[in-house]
């Protein structure tokens, strides 16, 4: 049975470059979008390979998530792991002409995955499209 695996894909109008921006800015997520509450680098304030950073979401256990693939200005991927369930969080960028395509996927794995998935899909879902939803709008609207 495959494992569970939420996407949230839209197109921003913005270049890859000024989205990268916004989106390797992870300490400032939590003033994009209500889905987070803060987001603390303890290895620094960037997504570089290895990195990790404490996350608080609402409804969510806080949770530490690694850099485990950089491509630098394209994607990362992070993962966390809880008793039972490894769950990886991809970004990557693609252009679309001017624009930039974003997508955003969450995919658990593990023993707990599936009861966890009956849980939490919705919010999952949801804080995907807010998340994604706050990045377009941040790389959408110059910074002062």
């Amino acid at each position: 049975m495959p494992m569970p695996t939420y996407t949230n894909a839209t197109t921003i109008d913005a270049p890859v470059e000024r989205v990268w921006q916004v989106l390797t800015d992870v300490e400032h997520w939590p003033e994009l979008t209500a889905s987070m509450t803060s987001v603390r680098g303890l290895d620094g304030p960037r997504p570089v390979l290895g990195a990790r950073f404490e996350v608080r979401q609402p409804r969510l256990r806080p949770a530490v998530w690694t850099v485990t693939r950089l491509v630098e200005g394209t994607a990362f991927d992070w993962e966390s792991r809880a008793p039972g369930v490894r769950t990886l969080g991809t970004h990557l960028l693609e252009p679309a002409g001017s624009s930039t395509r974003l997508t955003l996927a969450i995919e658990q794995s593990g023993a707990l995955a599936w009861p966890l998935a009956f849980l939490a899909a919705r919010t999952i879902r949801r804080y995907l499209a807010m998340e994604a939803a706050g990045l377009a709008t941040a790389s959408t609207h110059p910074t002062p």
